[in-house]
């Protein structure tokens, strides 16, 4: 096995509607993903068992992470004995509602697929996905933008990308999503707008009109418990934003901007509140 090095993109939600609860306790939901270039870099090399290194200290490089869940359970799939050591360059921010550890996850899928010479089929890997996180489907199937319903992971690929500049910020706070979901206020009985023909107004005739419908059901309890995430949004609402957006369950807020000049000039303002990632028009994973 030669070594490998890849990235990992992070996403925001345009809107998260939650729009019931299952028996087994998951929520379904309406969202659509759109990738962003904030990324981790994951490097995987020959070994005799599977292990990991992290760059961040905070998170766990045990059998909790999810690169390791993943390796353990494509060789598992598999029947085979096989090892490698992954090391993990941690850029996108954890509890920011980015989704990092999924995206991390599927690269894992993706690159071991390919290196342990699995070949599992795409309707295999999707499975496996799922099982380590609704998000994590996204990241292993799609490259642009993505209609997703049922807990995250019937996805759609909408062969759009989002014609405006993303300026994201993390404000150094957590929100843990199941803290989110167990206090967000539920509005299951509203009707759910067409999230796909609004997305594909909004990219192919750039009318901006119909951003009011992409709500965040995490937003209103978010803001709230978290002053200094409010205070994020307000700031780029403020720096001339064509639409500001809770991302996922938070922490991280984003914004959409026309002009390339106008989302630097806001990033450079938001530096103050943590950290800040400026992704392009047009952008999509690799």
């Amino acid at each position: 096995m030669l070594h490998v090095s890849v990235k990992a993109c992070a996403k925001i939600n345009l809107g998260l509607l939650i729009t019931g609860r299952r028996p087994d306790g998951y929520h379904t939901l309406e969202t659509v993903f759109a990738p962003i270039e904030w990324h981790d870099t994951l490097d995987f090399t020959p070994g005799d068992s599977i292990s990991m290194s992290c760059s961040n200290l905070d998170l766990p490089s045990d059998d909790s992470n999810l690169c390791v869940r993943a390796a353990k359970a494509l060789r598992d799939h598999a029947g085979i004995n096989a090892g490698v050591r992954i090391g993990l360059v941690k850029q996108v921010p954890f509890g920011a509602g980015l989704g990092g550890g999924s995206s991390d996850a599927a690269a894992t899928l993706r690159v071991l697929n390919g290196l342990w010479g699995v070949n599992a089929s795409s309707a295999d890997l999707h499975r496996l996905a799922v099982k380590l996180g609704a998000d994590v489907p996204y990241f292993l199937e799609m490259k642009g933008l993505a209609y997703a319903a049922g807990i995250g992971e019937e996805l759609e690929d909408l062969s759009l990308t989002l014609p405006y500049h993303v300026v994201t910020v993390f404000p150094e706070v957590q929100v843990p999503t199941v803290w989110a979901y167990r206090n967000f206020r539920p509005r299951f009985d509203r009707p759910v707008p067409d999230l796909k023909g609004l997305v594909a107004r909004l990219c192919k005739d750039r009318d901006t009109g119909v951003l009011e419908v992409f709500e965040n059901d995490f937003s209103p309890v978010v803001f709230e418990h978290y002053p200094v995430v409010r205070e994020v949004r307000d700031g780029l609402a403020a720096s001339g934003a064509a639409f500001v957006s809770l991302s996922g369950s938070g922490s991280a807020v984003y914004a959409l901007f026309d002009d390339a000049a106008a989302a630097q000039a806001a990033a450079d303002r938001m530096q103050a509140f943590g950290r800040v990632n400026v992704t392009p028009a047009g952008f999509r994973m690799e």
